[in-house]
């Protein structure tokens, strides 16, 4: 089946934080050899179903969800998952849906919406993926940490470019082999190869932008 070139967290301009269209997305997407991409939009599938409809690479429909602790991705959804859940019962809507759990920038100590480090070790054992690459944490310190956690309890490991402008798609990403059914995909991510760079500081402006953008009232419609 060959081998692809995995983002495995990104956004597009239906996380409020957000400015990338699907179209901009799929553009960036083929300039820069990204041919698997898991949409994972704050708390909301419109962007990963938007973006899948017109690509040509394989999308796979991610929600990352605000829990009461912290964020949490879901991959491989069918529904959007509400925000405001317990992290057991956010696992367990993932876990109905046949999905995967994933953990974004465990250990960034820059952001506010980490999961909380007594909500991961209380959920530890349902978690599929720690994500050990985020090009958007400030410093490489973290996600070293993370790997270093991901090894400690035997997890798989991910890196994502966590995209919020078309610019920083593909920063980061897995070279695995291809896959089709979510249990695959966790094989495929276990003989994957994780590449990436730390993105700018000021992509966070960019973000505070959007925030501004959402309140204003001039964000996308669903």
């Amino acid at each position: 089946m060959g081998r692809v070139r995995a983002d495995l967290h990104s956004h597009t301009h239906f996380s409020r934080d957000g400015w990338t269209t699907p179209e901009q997305y799929v553009q960036r997407a083929i300039e820069r050899g990204i041919t698997v991409a898991a949409i994972s939009d704050h708390n909301n599938l419109d962007g990963a179903w938007a973006v899948r409809a017109i690509a040509p690479f394989k999308v796979i429909v991610a929600e990352e969800i605000r829990s009461t602790e912290g964020e949490i991705i879901g991959y491989f959804l069918h529904e959007p998952i509400p925000k405001g859940l317990t992290p057991e019962d956010t696992v367990r809507a993932i876990r109905e849906q046949g999905g995967l759990v994933g953990v974004p920038h465990p250990f960034d100590r820059w952001r506010g919406s980490v999961l909380r480090p007594e909500a991961l070790d209380r959920i530890i054992d349902d978690v599929d993926i720690i994500e050990v690459c985020n090009t958007r944490n400030l410093q490489q310190a973290d996600n070293l940490r993370a790997l270093q956690y991901a090894r400690a309890h035997g997890k798989l490991q991910s890196a994502g470019s966590d995209s919020h402008t078309h610019g920083e798609i593909g920063s980061a990403w897995v070279e695995m082999p291809d896959f089709e059914t979510p249990a695959e995909f966790l094989e495929a991510l276990r003989q994957g190869t994780i590449h990436g760079r730390l993105s700018s500081p000021f992509v966070h402006l960019f973000s505070a932008a959007a925030k501004l953008r959402f309140r204003l009232g001039f964000g996308p419609a669903r």
